[in-house]
């Protein structure tokens, strides 16, 4: 069988501008990132952020060491602020609690009726102030995330995934946070 020539899909001229269109897609990654650079309006003049270790208000047991801890990465990793554990000496200050954590089974096997998949949810209690004159910068009463994890069947080959789901929530609500707080800020 003999193939015919197929002819140009695109004209020559044409295929610069193609090209740079394809570079300009592949340059912009999937289209959300974090803001880093310079921080606007209020957040203009904070050089200094303090973030406090969070409260918990519930009785998961070190859930407030995890979620400060990506909160603190995250802000070193991707904000201009000079990051600390202490509010003295700070331009502002990040507090915070969580103030319910709790598991819930959403999937099940229909054999032997095991839960399968579990649902973990943090809310949170979230507020950034400036130290000086103590103004709100943000504010948020109710942050909840949610982390789905799955539950192996085998007893023999268990292995824990609910601190890796914690994890990956916490990794979530750190770099949402950090997000909501450098773009939102004018």
């Amino acid at each position: 069988m003999q193939s015919t020539p197929r002819a140009d899909i695109m004209p020559d001229r044409a295929r610069p501008l193609a090209l740079l269109l394809c570079a300009m897609l592949f340059a912009s990654g999937c289209g959300y990132r974090l803001a880093t650079g310079k921080p606007r309006g209020q957040l203009a003049t904070v050089k200094t952020l303090a973030i406090l270790p969070l409260d918990n208000d519930t009785l998961g047991f070190r859930i407030e060491q995890s979620l400060t801890a990506a909160v603190h990465q995250v802000f070193v990793a991707r904000s201009p602020y000079r990051v600390q554990s202490v509010p003295e000496g700070a331009d502002a200050i990040l507090r915070g609690s969580v103030t319910q954590f709790y598991t819930s089974p959403v999937a099940f096997d229909p054999r032997s009726g095991r839960t399968t998949e579990v649902l973990l949810t943090v809310i949170m209690r979230l507020t950034l102030t400036d130290a000086r004159p103590g103004q709100t910068l943000f504010e948020s009463g109710d942050w909840t995330y949610r982390e789905p994890y799955e539950v192996s069947q085998d007893p023999k080959a268990y292995f824990g995934e609910n601190q890796p789901a914690l994890d990956r929530l916490s990794r979530r609500m750190a770099d949402s946070l950090v997000a909501m707080i450098l773009e939102g800020a004018e």
